[in-house]
């Protein structure tokens, strides 16, 4: 059976290829080539990956990045499509599914909500319970740096601490609007935010996400 990071490679996947090589994204900055040359690059470039984490080493990451974007679009697409190489960590199945569940779901919808009168995915509820569970598991770390306290909540009652403060904004919604929230896209998520004004507009322009 398929798991959900394989099945979202291949949306991603399909979804670029469909859309071409200079369509808009949520990303700042990037096309839909940009985008594919950054997913595969983070996952056959480790050496240059790590300059999303590592300061220094952000402008090597830049110039590895640049030179898979100047390949053949289709070329990506295939990269992406065919998954890791064999001795990537991603090529391990739990890796896979704990690193790029969330990060394939995101990237699908970058391209997704920035086309023209977009509508919202049908996310079926298995799915909606993975992204819930990873969201619990790494709401701290994507909620970081919250200006205010941060508390997600599904429609059903499930919350879970994004940062710890006061005062405090509860952004209610499906799992995957919340994913895509915490993410940093907090302008592209269909959820409902309560707190104190102040603190709603903080939350809605603090940079969010990994």
């Amino acid at each position: 059976m398929s798991t959900h990071a394989q099945r979202e490679r291949l949306l991603l996947a399909d979804l670029l290829e469909r859309s071409g090589p200079d369509a808009p994204t949520l990303c700042d900055g990037w096309t839909t080539r940009d985008l594919a040359a950054h997913v595969v690059v983070r996952e056959r470039r480790g050496d240059a990956a790590v300059g999303q984490i590592i300061p220094q080493l952000a402008p090597r990451l830049q110039r590895v990045r640049s030179e898979f974007a100047a390949k053949p679009y289709e070329e990506l697409i295939q990269l992406i499509r065919s998954g890791p190489p064999r001795l990537s960590p991603f090529a391990l199945k739990q890796i896979d599914e704990m690193s790029n569940t969330v990060e394939f779901y995101v990237h699908t919808e970058d391209v997704r909500r920035a086309a023209p009168e977009w509508t919202p995915r049908t996310v079926d509820p298995v799915f909606a319970d993975a992204l819930w569970s990873r969201l619990e598991r790494g709401a701290r770390l994507m909620g970081r740096r919250a200006p205010v306290g941060l508390v997600l909540r599904r429609p059903n009652g499930q919350t879970v601490v994004a940062h710890k403060g006061s005062p405090v904004v509860t952004v209610t919604g499906e799992p995957s609007e919340l994913t895509i929230f915490l993410s940093g896209r907090q302008s592209a998520a269909k959820v409902e935010i309560e707190g104190d004004e102040t603190a709603v507009s903080k939350t809605t322009t603090a940079k969010l996400g990994i």
